[in-house]
């Protein structure tokens, strides 16, 4: 069974940083591209982040050169450092493999909140 636990998400000001950690069990981990994934009130959940088994990475554009996907294969975590952060970073994040399917489980997320 897939467990998806994401921690460190808190209330930030503009230009702080935060550190993301995901434990994933069930065996999601090892098999597949891990990913970020944010979701704004009132918008669709997106992938920010992701990284391969052999460590190659890709952001989108609003992230890049801002936020640092890495992953840890013995310890099935995936982690998401995010610096100079803006208020439209704003959202509840998530890991889960990338892409996902329609019917995959997802964790609570945790929430990041960019405000001064």
């Amino acid at each position: 069974q897939v467990q998806l636990v994401e921690s460190g998400g808190g209330l930030v000001q503009p230009g702080g940083s935060l550190s993301l950690s995901c434990v994933a069990s069930g065996g999601i981990f090892s098999i597949n591209a891990m990913g970020w994934y944010r979701q704004a009130p009132g918008r669709r959940r997106e992938l920010v982040a992701a990284i391969a088994n052999d460590g190659s990475t890709s952001y989108v554009p609003s992230v890049k050169g801002r936020f640092t996907i890495s992953r840890d294969n013995a310890k099935t975590r995936a982690y998401l450092q995010m610096n100079n952060l803006k208020p439209e970073d704003t959202a509840v994040y998530y890991c889960n493999r990338a892409p996902t399917s329609p019917h995959d489980y997802w964790g609570q997320g945790t929430q990041v909140t960019v405000s001064s």
